[in-house]
Order: C-alpha cells, then structure tokens, then sequence
C-alpha cells in the first residue's frame, strides 16, 4: 500500500495542473476584464520566471538585471508601433528582435565577469539602459509616454475586447515558453544544462561546453522577455523608466518565484508564480508588510527545504511533474537490453 500514496500524490498534482491549464484555456469566458488583466500579469511574470531559472538555475548566471531586456522590449514596441507606424501585431516580434540585439553586447560585458561580480554586472547594465532610455526624446523622456490609440484599438475597440486580446497573446507567449524550454532541457544541450545545474566542475570535465551552453542561455532569455516587455507596454498602456525597467517588478519578484517554488526545476518557477499571486491577493492591503511577509516565507522555505516548495513536494512524489531527464526511459531499457549486468554475482 506505500507504494500507492506516491503514485496518487503524482496523480493529484498532475490532475491539478491539468485542471489550471484547462482554467487558463476557458479564462476569456470564465473570468471578467479584470480578473483577465490578473491572469495576463500572472503569466507575463511565469514567463520571466521561467527565463530567469533557466539562467540561475543551469546555466548558472546569477542576474538580478533580467529588467534590462523587459524595458527594451517594451520601448521597442512603442517605438516600433507608436513611431514608425509599423503594424502593432508585427511590433511585438520586432521588440523581441531588438532585445535579442542588445543582448549581445550585453553578453559580451557581464561574461567577462564570474559569481557576485556577475550579479552586479547585469544590474549595472539595466540601469544603464534605464539612463538611456530616459534620454530618448520620442519617448517622453523620464516621465514616459502613454499609447497612442490608434495603437490601443488595434487589439480591440473596446476594453473587454481588448483585454481579451492582450490576454490570449499572454497565454501563447507563456505557452510558447514553457514548450520551447522544456524542448531545451529534453535535448542533447538540455542534459549538458543539466550536468551543470547538479555539478558544473564534473560536467566540464565530461565535455560539456560550459562557456557555449551559457551563452545560448543568456541569448534565448533576452527574445522572450522582450515579448513579454512588449505585453506588458500593452496592457499598462504606456512606457516609462521606472515602471518599464523596474528591478522590483520584474526581477525581484521574479527571483523570489524561482527560488521559493524551486530553483533548478520546470515545477518550481510555475508553483512559486502560482503562490506570489495568492499572497499577493490577500495581503497586498497591508503595503510594506506584504514584502515582510514575502521575505520571511521565502527565508522559512529555504531553512525548511533549500530546493523550495516542490522540494518539499518531491519528498511524496515519485518523480518530476513535468518530465525532463532521460535516465529513467534509459534506466529501464538498459535493464531490458542486458538484465545480467544487474543481477547480484556470487562471491569469488
């Protein structure tokens, strides 16, 4: 009978996620304009989840600068859609390109640098962007500029339709997200990420391209966040350094997601967003005793268990809710293949 529990646990929880994608799916007609708007937040903020585990997590690029590439996406759309008189669906990929873009000499600054100096780095690169951004005259300089709206009703003539619209984009890019990575760490370069995440010394010494797997990290984040910059631009309805660059809103929070769900894992990111979003409901009235209450969870958490909530999930479950590795199917057919080589050898 102890053998079930585990089995039902993992069926439970993969009932429930089944259960939230089909929620997600239906939101347009199961929820208002504004519980539409807080799904759209939620799954703007899984998406830079997802991103910033992706690099802390296995590659091992501690970044608290991630905003950098959030208020690109963001400027590059206004300046793409409101500016150059460009399509606004086309503008969203466009920002994308663009982020994508500076990332490069982005990359080519921060790698230079190793652990905290690293950190530091990408925080000081994000405020340089913030800097120039504000300098940008088309833009409103430091205070910012709203939508135009034309620009607005090109997702929708009315609020409702519009909403609707931003959310459906929302959803596709947090579904292209999840998919693309998990597509990642299931390929070849994928276990090599993964050998880093477990021990990167060991991994390098079994030829894993430590250098090469980071950059291809760094450069696959900088595109999604720069959609989900673009996003975000739609659904505030304006840019600004501050809110389009903040540090709080998209990095912070994101980093308190990653680690307090699970750092290192595909669950992790999904189930600490998911939690965020709970806490946030019932004791964002309080002000700045909600980031207290915030800090002292995540330390209770990480004292309790390092690998976070679905570490403490995966001490009853008998394996990943979303699979990744491969040693089990490898595990097993190996068995089949030569189940001799597993079998007890009497005593010489």
């Amino acid at each position: 009978m102890a053998f079930r529990s585990p089995s039902l646990a993992m069926l439970a929880c993969r009932l429930a996620l089944l259960g939230g994608i089909a929620v997600l799916l239906l939101a347009p007609w199961l929820f208002d304009s504004e519980g539409l708007a807080v799904l759209t937040q939620f799954l703007t903020l899984l998406v830079l989840a997802l991103m910033w585990n992706l690099l802390a997590g296995y590659a091992d690029i501690i970044t608290v600068g991630q905003h950098a590439f959030v208020g690109i996406g963001a400027y590059a759309f206004y300046g793409f859609a409101a500016l150059a008189g460009v399509n606004p669906y086309a503008a969203i990929p466009l920002a994308a390109l663009v982020a994508l873009v500076a990332a490069v000499p982005a990359m080519a600054i921060v790698f230079r640098l190793r652990a905290a100096y690293l950190a530091v780095g990408t925080w000081v690169v994000a405020q340089v962007f913030m800097l120039l951004a504000g300098k940008l005259p088309g833009f409103g300089f430091g205070s910012g500029v709203s939508l135009p709206i034309a620009v607005a009703q090109a997702f929708g003539t009315d609020p409702a339709g519009r909403y609707t619209t931003i959310y459906l984009l929302a959803l596709g890019l947090a579904a292209v997200t999840l998919i693309s990575t998990w597509l990642l760490l299931r390929s070849r370069i994928g276990i090599g990420l993964t050998a880093m995440r477990d021990n990167e010394e060991a991994a390098g010494a079994l030829g894993v391209n430590i250098v090469r797997a980071r950059i291809l990290c760094f450069l696959w984040t900088a595109p999604f966040l720069g959609l989900a910059g673009a996003i975000i631009t739609l659904q505030n309805l304006r840019i600004s350094p501050p809110a389009s660059f903040s540090i709080i809103d998209w990095t912070v929070f994101v980093i308190f997601n990653v680690v307090i769900g699970g750092i290192g894992t595909l669950e992790g990111p999904i189930l600490g967003t998911a939690l965020f979003f709970v806490l946030r409901a019932y004791f964002s009235d309080l002000g700045t005793w909600h980031l207290i209450i915030l800090g002292v969870l995540s330390i209770v958490v990480i004292l309790i268990e390092p690998r976070g909530l679905w570490g403490l999930l995966r001490r009853v479950l008998p394996g990943d809710l979303i699979p990744v590795s491969h040693r089990r199917a490898a595990a097993a057919g190996a068995v089949r293949a030569a189940p001799e080589r597993f079998e007890p050898q009497p005593p010489a």
